[in-house]
């Protein structure tokens, strides 16, 4: 299916896992483009043009938030990443620290420090790349509010608490896979009708969940899909979160 919103490729060097933002072994990036396309899409289903709240419950790293975070400032108000586990929340903290001027120019620095204790010009290059997506959200709105949490997509209590005070209008996140990203907590029987049932409970009735993840389809049934999308090796479907609580 061709790209919608998205529709030209762009240099996304500077948003590449361990030039600027934080990365460790086992927690993969997420594509790019296929981000901002399933961002943009979870926007049309929106009943109002003005920011939104994105949510990534299954964050990880925080990688794919803090790419959308960097990318779409204008088009957000907060964004809120959880993660069941508590070590990639921890690195989801530090790369979401990145979404204010001052934390990507302390990023800066310790590239440029680090560019001349190791004399490595791809330090230099990491130090210019935090500096232009310095330059660019700020020109964009600036620092961008965050929420971090640790919860487990099954726990609707515990999302509760993540998302207290600043209710998502969007979900974007991608189905847990891999060595190291993989379910985890008290999983049911079908973990993707589980957890969008879990969200859901706790979104407001117009908020849209986009769940990608690398196969054919993602089962929602019997939620009906506000649309699907399939591009390269990854699927996404879009539902509406009172579809889900009708269900």
């Amino acid at each position: 299916m061709p790209y919608r919103h998205a529709t030209e490729r762009v240099d996304s060097t500077d948003l590449a896992c361990g030039v600027v933002l934080h990365s460790a072994p086992g927690y993969p990036a997420f594509p790019v483009r296929l981000a901002v396309e399933i961002f943009l899409r979870g926007l049309d289903h929106l009943p109002d043009d003005g920011p939104v709240t994105l949510w990534d419950p299954c964050c990880g790293s925080g990688y794919l938030v803090t790419v959308l975070g960097l990318l779409q400032r204008r088009s957000l108000r907060r964004v809120i990443a959880s993660d069941v586990d508590p070590e990639p929340v921890g690195l989801a903290r530090k790369n979401l620290a990145l979404l204010t001027p001052e934390g990507l120019a302390a990023r800066e620095r310790e590239r440029r420090e680090q560019s001349e204790r190791f004399a490595k010009p791809s330090y230099l290059e990491a130090a210019d790349a935090a500096r232009r997506l310095r330059e660019r959200l700020t020109a964009d709105g600036g620092g961008l509010p965050c929420t971090v949490g640790t919860a487990d997509v099954f726990d609707a209590d515990a999302l509760a608490q993540v998302v207290s005070g600043s209710p998502p209008d969007l979900v974007v996140t991608d189905l847990p896979y891999g060595e190291r990203t993989q379910w985890a907590g008290e999983v049911p029987g079908e973990p993707v009708t589980g957890m969008l049932r879990s969200l859901a409970s706790v979104l407001p009735p117009h908020a849209v969940i986009a769940v990608t993840d690398r196969a054919r389809k993602v089962p929602v049934a019997p939620v009906r899909p506000l649309e699907r999308l399939k591009i390269g090796t990854r699927s996404a479907v879009l539902v509406r979160a009172s579809a889900v609580r009708d269900a």
